[in-house]
C-alpha cells in the first residue's frame, strides 16, 4: 500500500514521493515532508505507516532541489518556495479520488516543522497540523549555532555570493555537516552523527552540500510569527527537552503564543532522537491520536 508517486508544482517542478493508501476511500490525508536538507528516507516512513494504520492516506515527498525531487540549483533550500510547494502538494492530494478533500492534515519536522506553522496559518484547507521539533525563529536559532565572531565573515559571504550570482557565477556552497570541524550549516555533534551514520536505506539521495544562500534565507525565516494565526485549526507541537538544534526554549515560547485548540508533547530527548526508538514509540501514537481526533 505504498506507491512511488510524483506531482508537479505550479512552476512545473516535479516533486517525488510516496503515497501510503489507507485502503478505504475517500480517506483523510496527511501531507508530510522532511527538514533542512533531509530526504524522505530519513525515518519518515514509521510515522507515515502509523497514520496509515489508523485509516488515513499519507503523502511523503522530497522538497525541491533535494533527494529524488527535481529542481535547481541542487541543495538550495528556500523556505518560502518550500511553503509554496507544500500548498501545491495539498492541491495534488485533493485532486485524487481516494482523498477526502475536506480532511487534510499536515505534518512537518525541524525546518518543515516551521513550514507547517506558516501553511496552517495561511491555508484554511488544512484541518489539523503537527509540528515536531520545529524551527520557530531563524535568526535567534542561527545565533545559537554560529559563533558571534563568525557573523561578520558569514554576512560577507552572503554578499559575495549575491554578487557572484548576479555576474553569472555558480552559487557558493557549504557542507551540511563537517567531520573536520570546518564551516557547515549544522555545526552540532548530533547533526554530524545523524547524517553520517545513517544506513543506506535511510539515506536516500542526500548530499552533504547546500547553497550558501540557503543559510542566508535560514537567518531571515521566522515561522513562529505565524503561530497565533493558526487557530481555530488544531495544532500539536512536539518538543525534545534536550534539543539544542532547534532549541526547546524558543519553541516553548512560541507555543505560548498559539491559541486553542492546541496540544504540547514534551519528549525526554534531543532533536534527532524524536524520530526513533523510545521517543518515537511515545510520540507517533500521540500524533496519530491528534490527527484521528480532528480528521476521522
Amino acid at each position: 500500500m505504498k506507491h512511488d508517486i510524483s506531482f508537479k508544482t505550479e512552476d512545473g517542478t516535479k516533486l517525488a514521493g510516496w503515497f501510503f493508501a489507507a485502503g478505504s476511500v475517500p480517506a483523510p490525508t496527511i501531507v508530510m515532508c522532511h527538514g533542512f536538507s533531509a530526504t524522505k528516507e530519513m525515518h519518515l516512513e514509521g510515522f507515515a505507516k502509523t497514520f496509515q494504520a489508523a485509516g488515513m492516506n499519507v503523502l511523503v515527498y522530497d522538497n525541491r532541489n533535494l533527494g529524488d525531487s527535481a529542481g535547481t540549483p541542487r541543495g538550495e533550500i528556500d523556505p518560502i518556495q518550500q511553503i509554496r510547494d507544500f500548498r501545491d502538494a495539498i492541491t495534488y492530494v485533493q485532486s485524487r479520488d481516494d482523498v477526502n478533500a475536506d480532511k487534510i492534515g499536515i505534518w512537518g519536522s525541524s525546518y518543515s516543522g516551521g513550514h507547517v506553522l506558516v501553511v496552517a496559518a495561511m491555508d484554511r484547507r488544512v484541518k489539523c497540523v503537527v509540528a515536531q521539533v520545529p524551527l520557530v525563529a531563524g535568526l535567534a536559532n542561527a545565533q545559537r549555532l554560529v559563533r558571534s565572531d563568525h557573523w561578520v565573515g558569514l554576512r560577507e559571504g552572503f554578499a559575495a555570493d549575491r554578487a557572484g550570482r548576479l555576474a553569472g557565477e555558480a552559487p557558493l556552497t557549504l557542507p551540511v555537516v563537517s567531520a573536520e570541524g570546518g564551516p557547515c550549516a549544522l555545526p552540532t555533534e548530533d547533526s554530524l552523527t545523524f547524517f553520517t551514520t545513517l544506513p543506506p536505506e535511510n539515506l536516500g539521495r542526500w548530499q552533504n552540500e547546500i547553497t550558501l544562500r540557503s543559510m542566508e534565507m535560514f537567518t531571515e525565516y521566522e515561522p513562529g510569527e505565524y503561530i497565533a494565526r493558526i487557530a481555530p485549526t488544531p495544532l500539536m507541537i512536539v518538543i525534545g527537552n534536550k534539543d539544542h538544534l532547534t532549541p526547546a526554549d524558543l519553541t516553548l515560547k512560541a507555543y505560548e503564543n498559539a491559541l486553542e485548540p492546541k496540544k504540547l508533547l514534551i519528549l525526554d530527548c534531543g532533536h534527532f532522537d524524536a524520530y526513533v526508538d523510545d521517543a518515537f514509540a511515545i510520540s507517533a501514537p500521540e500524533q496519530c491520536g491528534w490527527f484521528t481526533r480532528h480528521l476521522m
